[in-house]
């Protein structure tokens, strides 16, 4: 445990001391978006606070694969490698968005290009669990799949990233619940502790608790395309190893939930932002404008109008992202009954924080109904 310590104080501290480096270099090159009508801030903001991650990460892996027990990590496979190396390739992409706006087809370009990377060197989605047993999956399928899963996280992250620091706590949230899981399920097994899935959750986790300083309500710097699409990928991928690590003959005998667990734990994270996304989709295509065409109509507006701050509609956002992630990991490892009574009553509490008007607002409105 002391050497997954180690890697997320250096994650974390090299990410909050570059922050202030790239909010620089993001004036000099112009990485500044005027504010849109559909904005929460007033002013203008730099981006490119995904270069501060990456440099993070990067260290963080460099003195991990120097630990005496986490070397291991890099000797056993490749998947540390392949993992720095797409991530450098999505960052860019990001950058060259966050400088120069790129189309979505670009984007998207780049996003097949840090997957197929993952792919090339070995990091697939190599079987996925069902009820009755375990579908292996075929080259082709895998990589499909895993293109389909990190393109997807990327895009999904990059979507909930509206908001001073939503995305970054609702990832580092989710990066914990996975490392927990991954952690335990190693003790539990009898495994070694040091695993890819482990070391890339404790990364993720110093990413974001780096940042998050420099990102809550009001932000100082956004973390732009460069930081949401890093963040995307690191999640799926680090799902999708901890599937590398097991043969389909040994997840036949685990439950169904627990072999499942590594795939819908990132969906299980980005739940509600994505259900936040498919509404707004409907909600557009009802009104006769184009899917993607912005508005102000978002989960978070919508709290916003009720009366909460823009730092507590963060909160409840990361609450419910905590609840549902760490729920998730509970019932798989758990599963006792005590677990669901809990699970209910953080429910009704989070409902009641999330709907409930804030003082503040009720007094001012006391306040205006006098004559």
């Amino acid at each position: 445990m002391r050497e997954y310590l180690l890697t997320f104080f250096i994650a974390a501290s090299l990410t909050y001391l570059v922050v202030a480096l790239c909010g620089r270099i993001a004036h000099w090159v112009g990485a500044i978006p005027p504010p849109r009508e559909r904005d929460v801030h007033k002013g203008a903001v730099p981006r490119m606070g995904g270069v501060a991650m990456l440099v993070g990460m990067l260290g963080a892996m460099l003195v991990a694969s120097y630990l005496p027990r986490m070397r291991e990590v890099f000797v056993e496979s490749t998947d540390a490698q392949a993992l720095i190396t797409a991530a450098i390739v999505i960052c860019l992409v990001g950058v060259a968005d966050d400088i120069w706006d790129l189309s979505a087809l670009a984007k998207f370009a780049g996003q097949l290009l840090a997957a197929g990377l993952l792919v090339v060197q070995g990091v697939e989605l190599l079987w996925i669990p069902l009820p009755n047993g375990v579908f292996t999956l075929d080259p082709s399928q895998r990589a499909l799949l895993t293109v389909l899963l990190i393109v997807g996280a990327a895009n999904a992250v990059n979507f909930i990233d509206g908001l001073d620091g939503l995305a970054a706590g609702v990832v580092g949230i989710g990066a914990a619940a996975f490392f927990s899981y991954a952690y335990l399920l190693a003790v539990e097994q009898g495994d070694t502790r040091m695993t890819t899935p482990a070391l890339v959750a404790v990364v993720l986790m110093g990413m974001c608790a780096g940042f998050l300083p420099h990102n809550i309500s009001p932000a100082r710097i956004f973390m732009g395309d460069s930081g949401a699409m890093l963040l995307g990928l690191l999640l799926a991928a680090g799902s999708i190893t901890l599937t590398g690590r097991s043969a389909s003959h040994e997840v036949e005998e685990t439950t169904f939930l627990l072999a499942l667990l590594p795939l819908i734990l990132p969906a299980a994270v980005i739940a509600l932002p994505f259900l936040d996304m498919m509404l707004a989709v409907v909600r557009r295509t009802r009104e006769g404008r184009m899917f993607n065409s912005p508005d102000k109509k978002h989960l978070h507006h919508r709290l916003r109008e009720v009366g909460h701050s823009d730092g507590r509609v963060a909160a409840i956002m990361w609450a419910w992202a905590a609840l549902v992630a760490g729920g998730v990991v509970a019932i798989a490892l758990v599963g006792d009954w005590t677990i669901y009574a809990l699970l209910g009553v953080a429910i009704i509490v989070l409902i009641a924080f999330t709907t409930r008007r804030p003082r503040r607002l009720l007094r001012r409105r006391t306040l205006e109904a006098r004559p």
